[in-house]
């Protein structure tokens, strides 16, 4: 997440697994949106 966000570690280190899950849940979502095949 810190690669697909630009986040730095730090910011990850100070979230809880709740948030950090939350956050992978929006990455995977942007990633499939990005990533779907075109209809």
């Amino acid at each position: 997440m810190a690669f697909f966000f630009h986040w730095p570690l730090s910011e990850l280190q100070a979230m809880h697994l709740h948030e950090l899950m939350a956050w992978r849940e929006r990455a995977v979502a942007i990633h499939n949106q990005i990533n779907a095949p075109e209809k």
